[in-house]
């Protein structure tokens, strides 16, 4: 396992990723904004949010590669199908557990249970994100498989 590799893989990873989320952005088939999810912790200004929460994903794209890499080193081995599992499981976690329990920590986000405040500017994503478009799963799926394919293939090849 190539361990200084893993930085540098972790970022082209995370930007793969977040390049073919905000392409379903775009395409209209998710509305989930990471960076502006990340970003609001920080800022309420919605540009601003994006920017700092860019930022933000890239550092814990940093962190969840590293967690890969370990577990490729776990393994002995380092495939894209291995990758592609991965990351399955990484969405999976997101999509059912860290995403729903966001509206009890996120000072902008709005929650099921107890409605809009006056400072939430964000939605609750519900379980499996799906209040941001009932194809907000499929597209997590996808991008977090693509994370994981890219890492297995570049860590594959140190």
């Amino acid at each position: 396992m190539d361990w200084a590799g893993w930085a540098l893989f972790g970022l082209v990873a995370t930007v793969a990723l977040t390049a073919a989320l905000i392409s379903a952005q775009l395409a209209g088939l998710t509305r989930l904004d990471i960076p502006l999810v990340l970003g609001a912790f920080v800022t309420d200004d919605p540009d601003r949010a994006r920017v700092i929460g860019f930022f933000i994903h890239l550092c814990a794209g940093q962190g969840f590669a590293l967690g890969y890499a370990a577990a490729f080193a776990l393994l002995n081995r380092a495939t894209w199908w291995i990758g592609a599992l991965f990351g399955l499981l990484h969405v999976g976690i997101a999509l059912t557990v860290i995403l729903p329990l966001l509206p009890g920590v996120h000072p902008r986000m709005a929650s099921q249970r107890a409605g809009p405040a006056s400072t939430a500017v964000l939605e609750p994503p519900g379980l499996f994100a799906l209040n941001y478009g009932v194809q907000t799963p499929a597209v997590s799926a996808v991008v977090h498989v693509i994370y994981g394919v890219v890492l297995g293939l570049l860590l594959h090849a140190t």
